[in-house]
């Protein structure tokens, strides 16, 4: 048993400068911290983080979802056991009682979820990651954001993030060693290039260069990555986020508007001239057809993700699954907001053939919860950021550690060809 004896919320400070939910749950077992993300990028069907609005902090206040923790939820929870997720995450969601916690807010109910699932692995005496196992577990490959964009940065780029993943290592150690190395290496020709400012960074840590056409970064980036002669072992990825130069049934890209077809003639050919491996949101979240249209032509040859199309729903991943609109799910766990439900679309996913990436979110804190439940459903791909910001080279130094003291295997899941 894991019983909780006291629950106490705070405001604390993101890596955007944004309040954000800190909560402290004891039990028997000792104290229990969590803090919760918020995204820039949001699907319209995200689970609701409840702010404060008005003048303070510009609106984004999180005093009301702090006094809910502290004055509704605690008063509950406190003498019940935790031990069980699923059931302690029910209790939250039905205290909540609405279908996107919108009466107690996501980021509270969110907390309380991931201080009890340490609170639980504590109880059992093993480790978070072995506490929430749901499958062979494995290290990921972990896509790093060089290049920023879209609204995570101040530049005239549309696509919203520039990745590379070293998939050809043996470890992670290596994969983050080369990873690094080709970071500093862009920093280096950026700055050679566009000035000292080019290296300025995002929200996410990566570069924010004055460049805007959709391929340029793509052939930087891989400039860097043959520097270093990791030719053929570290793929590029790229985050479209799409819902963000969508306009009306079509598409503004580099001053050029594109119809859905054209948009995946144009992801067609960068696929064809660089070595992607993932290509995440290349359509506005409703559009659906489109969707099914690159996955049919490109699925088979890379990863086609689902973020605000799907935003981390069982339900809505289900109808994914039917319409065959992509073949791997964005898991960002406030999107839905408890584990239990993180854990259901995995669930959901994996039953169908599909393939999970765990993610971060722009607005982060030092909490490297992510990385244990990556390592934990063994998805093999993790998605936190730039190795750069305190806040995301917390989780790839978690997974230093996990790698440590485990000798799990490394790389991306096998999948269908």
């Amino acid at each position: 048993m894991s019983v909780v004896r006291s629950l106490v919320a705070r405001w604390i400070l993101n890596s955007r400068g944004h309040p954000t939910v800190e909560v402290d749950l004891t039990t028997d077992d000792g104290v229990f911290r969590a803090a919760v993300p918020s995204g820039a990028s949001k699907g319209t069907r995200e689970a609701l983080e409840l702010l404060d609005g008005g003048d303070a902090f510009y609106g984004r206040g999180v005093s009301r979802a702090v006094a809910n923790i502290n004055g509704i939820i605690a008063p509950a929870v406190v003498g019940q056991d935790c031990a069980d997720q699923a059931t302690f995450d029910r209790f939250l969601v039905g205290l909540d009682g609405t279908d996107n916690k919108s009466a107690l807010g996501a980021n509270a109910v969110l907390a309380v979820s991931l201080a009890a699932a340490r609170a639980g692995a504590a109880a059992r005496g093993i480790p978070l990651h072995e506490h929430l196992h749901r499958g062979p577990h494995r290290l990921p490959v972990p896509f790093m954001n060089v290049i920023n964009g879209g609204a995570h940065a101040g530049n005239d780029l549309d696509i919203q993030e520039y990745m590379i993943a070293p998939t050809g290592f043996d470890t992670f150690h290596e994969a983050l060693r080369a990873g690094v190395e080709v970071y500093h290496e862009l920093r280096h020709i950026l700055s050679e290039r566009y000035g000292r400012s080019a290296t300025n960074v995002g929200d996410e840590g990566g570069f924010a260069p004055p460049l805007s056409a959709p391929d340029e970064p793509l052939e930087i980036i891989l400039e860097s990555v043959e520097e270093w002669d990791y030719g053929g072992r570290i793929g590029l990825a790229v985050d479209a986020a799409a819902s963000g130069f969508a306009d009306g049934d079509g598409y503004l890209l580099d001053g050029r508007r594109l119809s859905g077809g054209e948009l995946v003639d144009l992801y067609v050919e960068l696929a064809d001239r660089f070595p992607l491996v993932a290509i995440e949101d290349p359509f506005a979240e409703d559009d659906w057809a489109s969707f099914r249209e690159i996955t049919g032509r490109l699925g088979r040859r890379l990863r086609i993700i689902g973020d605000d199309i799907f935003v981390s729903d069982p339900a809505i991943v289900r109808r994914g699954i039917e319409e065959e609109a992509a073949n791997t799910v964005l898991l960002k766990v406030n999107q839905i907001g408890t584990v239990s439900e993180a854990i259901e679309t995995v669930d959901v996913a994996f039953g169908a053939g599909l393939d999970i990436m765990v993610s971060h979110r722009s607005g982060e804190t030092c909490d490297d919860f992510i990385a244990d439940l990556a390592v934990a459903i063994g998805c093999g791909m993790i998605k936190a950021g730039a190795p750069c910001r305190s806040e995301r080279t917390a989780k790839y130094n978690r997974l230093l550690r996990i790698a440590e003291t485990t000798g799990l295997p490394y790389g991306l899941r096998e999948r269908d060809a």
